[in-house]
């Protein structure tokens, strides 16, 4: 990819010859671009092994739940208590904690291999071993008043919007 990047390839074509999308390529070269204010622009660019590196550095950084044991233990807790991990996050931010979780951060780890270990699932509201994908997890619509039943009499009898007598 940097040798494409350097030649002006665009990236339409760097997504085909990797059997990618494009967005992909454009994440990755936004993600790993090199830029130092020390050296001229011409030197700035899209690099592999520096690209790799930086790579290696984000994986190394353990999650925020296995860094920090006691939050881990606190989170836990509530969660043994019965509180959803929606509750556990809102109430940090309430309560103005240095040290704070996303609802987002606690579920991961519930479905992680740790919290299954602990089997962690168990004590969420609707005790689901496996999460849903994103799409099933979109609310339903609200449901109407009334059936069509119940409907006011008025209702059947209007023309362009007006009540006919």
């Amino acid at each position: 990819m940097e040798s494409w990047w350097h030649a002006k390839v665009p990236v339409r074509e760097m997504a085909r010859g990797l059997k990618r999308h494009k967005s992909t390529i454009f994440r990755e070269i936004k993600r790993n671009f090199w830029a130092d204010d020390a050296f001229p622009k011409k030197y700035a660019g899209y690099f592999g092994h520096a690209a790799q590196l930086q790579t290696d550095k984000r994986r190394s950084v353990q999650r925020k739940l296995i860094r920090h044991p006691d939050l881990c233990k606190a989170v836990i807790a509530r969660i043994k208590q019965g509180w959803s991990p929606e509750q556990i996050g809102n109430r940090m931010i309430y309560e103005g904690a240095k040290l704070r979780v996303c609802q987002e951060t606690i579920y991961r780890y519930i479905y992680s291999q740790e919290g299954m270990d602990q089997e962690l699932w168990w004590y969420l509201p609707e005790h689901r071993k496996a999460r849903r994908p994103r799409r099933a997890r979109k609310r339903l619509p609200p449901k109407p008043l009334y059936s069509p039943s119940e409907e006011p009499e008025q209702a059947h009898q209007t023309c362009n919007g007006k009540i006919m007598n």
